[in-house]
């Protein structure tokens, strides 16, 4: 089993490499296994710097080069008649800090039905649908990459303020 162990900005063009495809929850993990469609088992042990985004790279320490792709899941999809509707969609989902994906002409979310029920009553649409999901990273992720915070390290940095 190749062991991927790091993560790599560019490849040289040309490179060859193998694609995997991997959930959103797969993607938040530094640790993890998957299988290739080939049939290839391969595990990951990476830095904790974040979520791989569907495109990201990672490597073996041999040079062995990996492409994550999102992995279509079962989402819900929010679509509105108007596109002030969906911005109105946007807000309040994003008031309820559920991880949501944006598009200009709909809004992506993990299944609940709490929160479809609360966007139906908004009067929009909602659907499950497969769908890769790609959410947005937050006003204070990094430009490369995500820093997720432990809660105790969340309440130390918001006592300086």
């Amino acid at each position: 089993m190749n062991i991927y162990t790091q993560r790599i900005e560019h490849i040289p063009e040309g490179s060859a490499f193998e694609t995997v495809e991997l959930s959103f929850d797969t993607r938040q993990k530094s640790r993890f296994r998957a299988t290739l469609k080939t049939g290839t088992d391969i595990g990951a042990d990476l830095p904790r710097t974040g979520i791989l985004r569907s495109g990201s790279y990672i490597a073996t320490e041999h040079g062995e080069i990996l492409r994550v792709d999102a992995k279509a899941e079962r989402l819900m999809q929010v679509t509105a008649p108007t596109e002030f509707d969906l911005l109105k969609a946007a807000y309040h989902l994003g008031n309820r800090h559920v991880p949501l994906m944006l598009t200009p002409a709909a809004l992506y979310f993990e299944p609940d039905h709490v929160l479809a029920e609360m966007v139906m009553g908004l009067g929009l649409n909602v659907s499950e649908v497969d769908h890769p999901f790609e959410p947005e990273s937050g006003a204070y992720a990094q430009h490369t990459h995500e820093h997720r915070l432990s809660p105790i390290k969340a309440i130390h940095a918001h006592a300086h303020h």
